[in-house]
């Protein structure tokens, strides 16, 4: 049996989560009582793929997941959680352009924003468990595409997500830590560039002719390989680096895909272009 613990803020996107695993042939289950989570095991014993959201729902309740969390893995069961996250501003616009209330609006005055931080307070030690995902910026596509490339890992095995991003639509939530490669040249500014990413041939072309590039690609590969096994040893299912540049359509593409070269063949490498077009 594969379980899929989904847990996250509302209005971040566990919906969308919970359908894509469901289309990938896990049988899905929303809002659970933490409770009664063994109960559901023990009645869906011969039932390969499992996932079940987990959240703010289930009331005070959600505070026991990480102890339900770590007695799945002392007894063997192959559990993975998924926290998915965005911004307050996501998340109040989302309920704004829904008109759905928040699940605590009935208990926190002071509206959305009243709501959003209580919820944080609550979960906040859940998001360190598992992997994370910051949907602030990313569609419900995109958000399906990330998970199928979730569900491909060695659940055995600590996965390295390198995501490039720009500044200017704010730094992803999910970073453990952030590279700011805005120093180096631009391929903006030069008009044949600018409608292209990191990813195609010209871009690559103007950015592996400055020697800067190079070196500085060396120094993040230096610094993740000295730093990496004590992640491992501190028993983290994922860590994200996020490589920042001014609108996350050239450098740090180019900067993610080729740390995600060098390190392919040495980690679980997920690579993921927040703020591409």
């Amino acid at each position: 049996m594969k379980l899929v613990l989904v847990s996250g803020y509302s209005g971040s996107g566990k919906s969308v989560a919970l359908k894509a695993l469901e289309d990938a042939g896990y049988f899905a289950v929303d809002n659970l009582p933490v409770a009664m989570v063994e109960g559901l095991l023990r009645e869906l014993a011969g039932v390969r793929q499992i996932a079940v959201a987990i959240d703010i729902r289930a009331g005070e309740s959600v505070g026991t997941l990480p102890a339900l969390v770590s007695a799945l893995r002392d007894r063997g069961v192959d559990c993975r959680l998924l926290f998915i996250e965005a911004s307050d501003e996501a998340i109040a616009r989302r309920f704004a352009e829904t008109r759905r209330p928040h699940p605590l609006a009935e208990r926190i005055t002071g509206g959305v924003q009243a709501c959003i931080g209580v919820e944080r307070r609550l979960l906040a030690d859940i998001a360190e468990l598992g992997h994370r995902m910051d949907t602030s910026g990313v569609n419900a596509n995109r958000l399906r595409d990330w998970i199928k490339d979730w569900l491909q890992l060695d659940r055995s095995r600590i996965s390295l997500t390198l995501q490039s991003f720009g500044f200017k639509h704010g730094i992803p939530m999910d970073a453990d830590m952030v590279f700011d490669v805005r120093f180096l040249p631009n391929p903006y500014y030069d008009t044949t560039l600018r409608p292209l990413t990191g990813r195609d041939e010209p871009v690559k072309k103007f950015l592996q002719a400055d020697a800067d590039v190079a070196k500085f690609v060396d120094d993040v590969v230096g610094f993740l390989e000295r730093w990496l096994p004590s992640f491992v040893r501190d028993h983290r299912a994922a860590v994200t680096v996020a490589i920042g540049c001014t609108g996350g359509q050239h450098r740090s593409v180019y900067i993610s895909e080729q740390l995600a070269a060098r390190f392919g063949e040495k980690q679980q490498v997920l690579v993921r272009h927040r703020d591409i077009h």
